[in-house]
């Protein structure tokens, strides 16, 4: 062993095909929590602007109760009470960190906009011998178990979604020990780009396979189809189901590729520079905006967090304003200026430098100094 083992909480997501019965059942579900979000927010909105008073869980939990002895509201009596109870946690976390200054006041959930999902706690579900029944529901669900549970995993959280393409998911959240791996003296420093994915200081280039590029045509021809029909028609209804597939195929194969990249960087080195950019800050660029998404820096910043955490890894963040492009890995002079169409320059020194490759050597070097 090379370390303490650590339980961590993992998230197994999965596809299942729902019979019709079980997929009207989600939908109401879907609304109902989506309701009784919504409402819980107004009444939480009123009586902060109001009366500069703050609503609790518990009177929310309270009011739900009342809502369901109503005439209008008698419906939430006929789906599960665990996903509505679990909606009202999520609006008190929300609350909870707008008033901590982590997050922005809760909006308001839209039936077009939002993510279609309902949340099962371990009173909502049933999970025996590899199938998972849901409350409410006579059969279990039909889920094609892409990878095998953790052995002996009991999950604690479901959770049920339906996306704009159509397909349905589950997402299984089980606690799972996690070995660190062997510790190893390789270091690297990363400097993400655009025609390169990632740059690292070992002067290797991760191609960026841009997958929205890739399917651009396919994407635009399903827009255009769109655009050509009657909006709220049942024709227009299946073509804009056509435009979030090519998205969703889009999505798909960025997030295994990123998967593959930062598993590979967190084997390989037992340290990982990386520049703390603020993403949406750039995407507000509107001649950057469609390739950074397409990158997603964002979402391969998340994904060495969790894994350098996981097995035992480092993860150092160099303030974004660090000079590394400007920066001479060899001698240390700054250059004054470093328009984005150099790629390589020469030092006064006399090194020379392909920008990214440099730019990384530096990330690593602050990394390591700023320990």
């Amino acid at each position: 062993m090379y370390g303490v083992s650590q339980t961590v909480k993992r998230a197994y997501r999965y596809r299942f095909y729902p019979t019709d019965e079980q997929a009207g059942e989600l939908a109401r579900t879907f609304g109902c929590v989506r309701l009784v979000y919504n409402k819980a927010l107004d009444e939480r909105t009123r009586a902060h602007t109001l009366d500069g008073r703050r609503i609790s869980y518990v009177e929310s939990s309270a009011a739900l109760t009342e809502w369901k002895r109503t005439e209008d509201l008698a419906f939430l009596n006929e789906v599960s009470c665990v996903p509505l109870q679990q909606a009202l946690r999520h609006l008190q976390a929300a609350f909870a960190n707008f008033f901590a200054k982590r997050a922005r006041y809760p909006a308001f959930k839209s039936r077009k906009r939002s993510r279609a999902s309902a949340e099962y706690t371990r009173s909502g579900f049933r999970y025996r011998h590899g199938t998972l029944t849901l409350a409410k529901m006579e059969q279990p669900l039909a889920i094609v178990w892409s990878r095998p549970l953790p052995q002996g995993a009991q999950p604690s959280t479901i959770t049920v979604s339906r996306d704009a393409a159509g397909r349905w998911f589950v997402s299984i959240l089980v606690e799972q020990k996690v070995a660190p791996l062997a510790p190893v003296t390789e270091r690297v420093g990363v400097d993400v780009g655009i025609t390169a994915l990632v740059t690292l200081s070992s002067g290797e280039k991760i191609d960026n396979p841009k997958h929205e590029r890739a399917d651009r045509k396919k994407l635009a021809k399903a827009q255009q189809a769109l655009a050509r029909k009657q909006k709220g028609s049942n024709n227009w209804a299946r073509a804009r189901t056509s435009v979030a597939r090519v998205y969703a195929r889009i999505t798909d194969r960025r997030r295994d590729y990123l998967h593959k990249v930062t598993t590979r960087l967190v084997r390989e080195n037992q340290a990982i520079a990386v520049e703390d950019l603020t993403v949406s800050n750039m995407v507000k660029n509107h001649n950057l905006a469609r390739v950074v998404s397409d990158a997603s820096w964002r979402e391969l910043r998340t994904m060495l967090e969790y894994k350098t955490a996981w097995y035992g890894r480092e993860l150092l963040a160099v303030n974004r304003w660090f000079p590394s492009s400007k920066l001479c890995s060899a001698c240390g002079i700054l250059r004054e200026d470093m328009p984005l169409g150099v790629r390589s320059w020469e030092c006064a020194c006399g090194a020379s430098h392909d920008r990214d490759v440099n730019a990384a050597k530096n990330i690593l070097a602050a990394g390591l100094a700023e320990r």
